[in-house]
């Protein structure tokens, strides 16, 4: 990913784990940018192979029922008629969708996309409780498809809602993970396919026809790449003093390099990454401006413990020597290949250095505690490895900005940054030192282009990848060009996105659904014994000033302004390597030049097609793209079971986030401030200890998950299901015509349950998993359904489960 945003301080960027870096021809990296689912006896809640009470049938007699003397002799005639019909259509119906549902787990299963509703078209709905249009007869269709009906709900709920799904959906070939969030983003990526390969003459801004040249340049139908080979690379690591790995020893370039002078060019120019992270950002204790931060990076594995206590005979480390040392054979001729390994082993016994250094991200969660306020002398004095003015002046010169000692640095990290500066002290003053750091400098840049050079430098990860994900990581090309087009141009493409795929109906109903999860969310604080009247109505009071943003930012249909925003970026359709070195340098000079702008809080930080969502604590605001805004998470036409259980939780999830153990550090305005009371605090960290040790009870293949690490989402996925569910109670509590599903035989609340837990059906490698496990602050797919309907009295009502069950156990954690 191209922006610079590679901060590793809070945001949470979403709902859905991102994996994107796992699927490019790069390995995972730690600096990659955040920028983001019986012992049975009878009971009374019915389920699709027959039983149970509560028939819609039954209930659509009795609405009858009560209104027949208020009829004439025709319409009762009429009403008799409407209702046999419907009675057959009850019983015809969980035939058909048996044999429809046969016949689609042959094939993809996918939601259709179908027309909205229309004013006449749900009459006999309407009347009856039961809805038979085509959205609803497509979506039951698809939800009995993916439901295990042998297991009893209360006993796993995942294996109910999703059983049958993962079983008929093997992972794809290439993906280490599959599941409704990948299948949406796949829809998506044939919408903008179709949008960037339609004939220029239709786009209408040039920022839309940077994006076609883009896409163009990497599908790279002329094999351009494989026509200049290692040459692009080489000329960039000029710029840096060339490459010891491939060079002869002791060459005139390697007696003139200096340490400081490469690494602000791999910094500070080129937009390369190593040894620690910076970027400008919104201050945290003042969010109206932004300052430079700091925090630690460096390493290319995907988590420190990969290098922590392992042997040189651990099978990553030494797949991950193996493919460093392919990549440097293929860039050098002249040096004998055993000498590259020698020298690739010198920067993994640095990244191990680093990581022994690294501190672990679930000790990394007291947001105040993080916040170090220093200036550029303090850094100088904290880290004196390198002459910090000159290192960044060397940036914001670029901007016309000045920097002086005195200039303010927040660093997340200041006993990394103090340990790294000892270990490169103790480097930079001998040669083969010396050499050991051009090395991890040349590697760091190497690497982070490896996805635009021939295919045997994207191939030569392929086994690493598959030790690290279960999966090599191939996709088509087409695909893998869509998903870099859009995160180089997000909002060009997302503007051609926007106007083919999102409808304008869309909207309001997403609005009046996050009101009402809000509103739910806000009334549960008046349940909460444990926090006082005063944090009360301020927690109200932050709340009422959350703000959302829907579908996408307004600017980017205005073709001027979205010009705007792509300045003079330089991207042509035969030059894929330089169009990233170009764009690579463009952010960069975008995220210096805010230094001494005030924060636009209406900005976007995720482009309008993802298929996610996030909160961001510095502005308060929750924000839910075009792209997650469809079926199967969202559809005007949709039962408001559906729609609540779906994108409601998510919508809930994102809220709860301005509320979880970081997010609640930030007050109204979105700064670092304490607005709890002190004894409150203590009452939340004891009920968040129960989260920590329910979910660390979990396992995956034997591995516990870390509950302290996913504290974070745990809280907002227990949080948001509650408001969504109560919201969802309270908006069909109000309505007459409130539908339930044909075939499926559940309640509505029932129904609401299982649209949530559909969401969250996927399947993993193992090795994903346990990845996941390591590095991800969200919990496995399966824990993020039983995890919290297992806290919620409100489930095991709906599903009459007993007290006991493993469902409804008697002990359960409750924050929010």
């Amino acid at each position: 990913m191209n922006s610079y945003v590679q901060m590793t301080c809070y945001d949470h960027g979403g709902v859905e784990e991102d994996d994107s870096s796992i699927l490019t021809a790069s390995v995972p990296t730690a600096e990659t940018a955040n920028f983001i689912s019986p012992t049975v006896h009878i009971r009374t809640f019915p389920v699709a192979e027959g039983g149970g009470t509560g028939s819609g049938v039954l209930s659509c007699w009795a609405r009858i029922r009560n209104g027949w003397r208020s009829h004439t002799a025709l319409e009762r005639s009429l009403l008799l008629v409407t209702c046999g019909l419907v009675m057959m259509m009850a019983l015809i119906l969980p035939v058909l969708l048996s044999a429809y549902v046969n016949l689609k787990s042959k094939q993809d299963l996918r939601l259709l996309h179908i027309s909205h509703r229309s004013g006449t078209s749900n009459s006999l709905d309407d009347r009856c409780g039961l809805c038979t249009s085509a959205a609803c007869v497509s979506a039951s269709a698809l939800m009995m498809s993916a439901m295990d009906t042998s297991v009893d709900p209360c006993q796993d709920f995942f294996q109910y809602a999703c059983g049958r799904w993962i079983r008929t959906n093997p992972i794809p070939s290439g993906k280490p993970i599959w599941g409704t969030f990948d299948r949406l983003w796949q829809d998506n990526q044939i919408v903008m396919k179709t949008i960037l390969e339609q004939p220029a003459e239709s786009l209408v801004s040039e920022a839309e026809k940077r994006a076609q040249r883009y896409y163009q340049s990497c599908l790279d139908i002329n094999e351009t790449m494989e026509a200049l080979g290692s040459k692009p690379i080489l000329e960039l690591l000029t710029q840096i003093g060339g490459w010891s790995a491939i060079e002869p020893r002791n060459s005139e370039a390697e007696k003139r390099w200096v340490f400081q002078e490469a690494l602000q060019t791999a910094h500070n120019v080129m937009n390369m990454g190593g040894f620690f992270t910076w970027a400008v950002a919104e201050d945290d204790k003042n969010s109206s401006r932004h300052i430079i931060q700091m925090d630690q990076s460096g390493l290319t594995l995907p988590n420190r413990d990969y290098y922590i206590n392992k042997t040189e005979n651990d099978e990553i480390l030494v797949a991950y020597l193996d493919y460093m040392t392919k990549v440097g054979v293929l860039l050098s001729s002249s040096v004998d290949p055993q000498q590259i390994r020698t020298e690739m082993k010198d920067i993994i016994e640095l990244e191990t250095r680093i990581a022994q250094i690294t501190v672990a991200s679930a000790e990394r969660r007291d947001e105040e505690k993080l916040y170090h306020a220093l200036t550029v002398a303090d850094l100088q004095n904290l880290a004196p490895f390198l002459d910090w003015n000159a290192y960044f002046q060397s940036a914001f010169f670029q901007v016309n900005i000045s920097i002086t000692p005195s200039h303010p640095v927040v660093v997340f990290s200041p006993d990394f940054l103090h340990n790294l500066s000892v270990v490169i002290e103790d480097l930079v003053v001998t040669d083969k030192g010396k050499r050991m750091l051009h090395n991890y400098m040349g590697w760091h840049v190497v690497r982070s282009y490896l996805s635009y050079l021939p295919k045997a430098f994207r191939d030569a990860g392929k086994i690493l990848r598959k030790l690290l994900m279960g999966s090599d990581g191939n996709e088509e090309t087409w695909r893998s060009c869509v998903t870099d087009t859009n995160s180089v141009l997000g909002f060009a493409v997302g503007a051609m996105f926007v106007k083919q795929n999102f409808h304008g109906e869309s909207k309001p109903l997403a609005e009046n659904m996050i009101a009402a999860v809000k509103e739910a969310f806000k009334n549960n604080f008046d349940n909460l014994d444990w926090m006082d009247e005063e944090t009360r109505l301020a927690a109200r009071d932050k709340a009422d000033a959350i703000t959302d943003m829907i579908g996408y930012p307004k600017f980017i249909l205005n073709p001027q302004e979205l010009d705007e925003l792509y300045g003079d970026l330089k991207i042509e359709s035969n030059e894929y390597f330089l169009n990233n070195v170009r764009s690579n340098q463009f952010a960069l000079r975008q995220n210096l030049i805010k230094l001494n702008e005030p924060v636009n809080k209406t900005l976007w930080g995720m482009t309008p097609s993802m298929v996610n969502a996030y909160y961001t604590p510095n502005k308060n605001q929750i924000v839910f793209p075009a792209g997650i805004l469809q079926q199967p998470f969202f559809d005007n036409s949709f039962p408001y079971a559906l729609n609540f259980g779906a994108m409601g939780v998510v919508m809930g999830h994102e809220l709860t986030h301005a509320f979880d153990d970081q997010g609640r550090e930030f007050d109204r305005n979105g700064d670092l401030a304490p607005w709890w009371n002190n004894a409150t605090i203590e009452r939340f960290q004891k009920r968040t200890e129960c989260l920590v040790q329910q979910y660390s009870s979990y396992t995956i293949n034997g591995q516990p998950l870390n509950g302290k690490q996913t504290l974070g989402e745990n809280i907002a996925d227990n949080g948001g299901l509650k408001a969504a569910y109560h919201a969802f109670d309270n908006w069909a509590g109000s309505s007459d015509d409130e539908l339930v599903l044909p075939g499926l035989n559940l309640t509505r609340n029932q129904l609401f349950f299982l649209a949530f837990a559909q969401v969250w059906c996927s399947s993993s490698t193992k090795e994903a998993l346990h990845l996941q496990i390591l590095n991800d602050p969200h919990s496995p797919a399966r824990y993020r359904v039983i995890g919290p309907v297992s806290n919620m009295p409100e489930f095991a009502s709906v599903f009459e489960c007993q007290s006991g069950t493993p469902m409804n156990p008697k002990n359960k954690c409750e924050i929010w």
